[in-house]
C-alpha cells in the first residue's frame, strides 16, 4: 500500500520500507506475528502491536533484523482516512505475479491514490505520477471507468484539459463532484492550476484534522506511566 505498490504501478520510487494494509482481527494478528518473528522484526515506536491501536487507525512500525531483510522497515495499518474497509480493499485489489511466481496483492490504484492524499509533501508528486502513468498506459483505448478515474484524479493540468475536452459528456457529469473540471473543460490553465493547488491544500488540512486526536493518543503513549 506504499512505495513498493507505486513501483509496481509504474511510478518508480526508491523505498526503504514496506507498507502493508491488513485485516485487524485476532486470527490475522497471530499470522502477522509469525511472519514478523520470521523476519526478526521488532516494534520501533509507539503504539505497540495491538488490535485496539490498529482499529483506531494507527500505524505500527517495525524494523527487521533478519540477514536477508536487515534494517528493512515494515509499517502496518488496518484503517486509513478516506479509504474503505479492508473487505472492500481486498475485493478491489490488484494482484501481480512476479517472474519467480510470487504473487503480490496491491491496493487498487484508486485506493492507493486516495490513501496517499496526506499532509506529506512527497505524496502529492507521487499521486501525479501514478495517475499520469495509468493515463499513458491506457489512453489509446480507455474504458468509461478509466476516463472517470482520470477526470477525478489527474493532477497534471495539460492532461486534465485533454481528457476533459476530449470527453465532454463524462466531464459534465463530474463537474459537481470536482468543480475544477469546469476550468479544464474551458482550457483555463491558470484557473485550473490554482484550483488544483486549493484542492491539494484542502486535502492536506483534512488529513491534519484526522490525525490530531491520533497524535494526541501517541503522545500519551510516549509518556512514562504516571507522568
Amino acid at each position: 500500500m506504499g512505495g513498493q505498490a507505486c513501483v509496481f504501478y509504474g511510478a518508480a520510487e526508491f523505498s526503504r520500507d514496506t507498507d502493508l494494509a491488513i485485516v485487524a482481527d485476532e486470527a490475522n494478528l497471530v499470522r502477522m506475528r509469525r511472519a514478523l518473528d520470521a523476519l526478526q522484526a521488532d516494534v520501533i515506536a509507539v503504539p505497540p502491536f495491538e488490535l485496539k491501536h490498529l482499529r483506531r487507525g494507527h500505524a505500527i512500525h517495525f524494523r527487521c533484523q533478519h540477514p536477508e531483510a536487515l534494517r528493512m522497515r515494515v509499517d502496518i495499518m488496518a484503517k486509513m482516512r478516506g479509504v474503505g474497509a479492508f473487505s472492500k480493499l481486498w475485493k478491489r485489489r490488484t494482484t501481480i505475479e512476479l517472474p519467480d511466481g510470487t504473487r503480490c496483492d496491491l491496493l487498487s490504484l484508486p485506493d492507493l491514490v486516495q490513501a496517499k492524499k496526506t499532509q506529506r509533501d512527497k505524496d502529492w508528486p507521487m499521486i501525479r505520477r501514478l495517475v499520469e502513468a495509468h493515463y499513458f498506459q491506457h489512453s489509446l483505448k480507455p474504458t468509461s471507468a478509466q476516463i472517470r478515474f482520470w477526470l477525478q484524479e489527474l493532477r497534471t493540468p495539460q492532461l486534465l484539459v485533454e481528457v476533459a475536452q476530449g470527453r465532454p459528456t463524462q466531464c459534465r457529469r463530474l463537474v459537481l463532484k470536482r468543480h475544477l473540471l469546469a476550468h479544464a473543460a474551458l482550457g483555463e490553465m491558470e484557473n485550473l492550476e490554482r484550483a488544483l493547488t486549493a484542492e491539494e491544500n484542502a486535502e492536506r488540512e483534512r488529513d491534519r484534522q484526522y490525525w490530531l486526536p491520533l497524535r494526541a493518543e501517541l503522545e500519551k503513549l510516549r509518556r512514562p506511566q504516571g507522568k
